[in-house]
């Protein structure tokens, strides 16, 4: 699988943002904010942070593959991004539209959905959607 590479909303931000963040979820994407490479000591990555796991932030996902490759005790490259609103499922099948900001972290080839769009969700819940929503989501239908 090809893996997009989206810019970064705001490179000066690069490295700023908390290290905490929701992980994975929510279906849509809005922006990229940073792609990040977390390491572990208990792995063999350098022990920078009292023995706790810690990231490195990068501007592309270019940078962030090339250091995880040559980087001992590091992870593939998540990407930072920002979700305006977002669809939650609480249980399988029922989804929510949620108009609240979520960051999160995904994982990169999760990008190769096409960005939300004002008629996104919006189409992923209408009652005549295809069989398959998630089709919407991929930019299939």
């Amino acid at each position: 699988m090809t893996v997009p590479s989206h810019p970064v909303v705001a490179p000066g931000l690069v490295g700023t943002y908390p290290a905490e963040a929701e992980a994975g979820g929510g279906y849509v994407w809005d922006a990229v904010l940073e792609y990040r490479v977390w390491s572990h000591p208990e792995r063999g990555a350098p022990d920078l942070a009292d023995g706790s796991d810690y990231y490195h932030a990068f501007e592309t996902h270019e940078e962030a593959l090339e250091f995880s490759a040559s980087s001992k005790g590091a992870e593939e490259p998540l990407a930072l991004i920002v979700q305006e609103e977002y669809i939650d499922e609480p249980e399988p099948g029922r989804y929510v539209h949620v108009l609240e900001r979520r960051v999160a972290e995904w994982h990169v080839p999760f990008l190769s959905r096409p960005r939300r769009t004002a008629d996104t969700i919006p189409r992923f819940l209408a009652p005549d959607a295809p069989p398959n929503r998630l089709d919407i989501l991929r930019g299939l239908a």
